[in-house]
């Protein structure tokens, strides 16, 4: 049984390292931008409008997790924690009335 555990191992890791080779990344890319290519050639041709609408949401997509991990994502996290801190001291010093 040792055997087979450390084979699969093996396995797994000749993958991983395939992957990680720069050919492997490269042989990657190509594949994805021959098959991107193959998918919007005919369209962009044929005039439609579906190929703007990806660029769109995709833009849309990247723009968005750029702005919550870069700008918003930590400092936001941080405002509320002091919110936070600052409503339960001022919640100990003055008590807690309801409305």
């Amino acid at each position: 049984r040792r055997r087979n555990i450390s084979r699969e191992q093996e396995k797994r890791e000749g993958r991983t390292k395939e992957l990680i080779r720069m050919a492997g990344i490269q042989g990657k890319f190509s594949s994805m931008l021959t098959n991107t290519v193959d998918y919007y050639k005919p369209l962009f041709r044929s005039g439609s409008c579906k190929p703007l609408w990806h660029i769109m949401v995709a833009t849309g997509v990247i723009m968005y997790t750029q702005n919550y991990i870069f700008n918003k994502g930590v400092h936001v996290q941080a405002a509320r924690k002091e919110q936070k801190i600052a409503l339960g001291e001022y919640y100990e010093r003055h008590g807690k009335a309801a409305h």
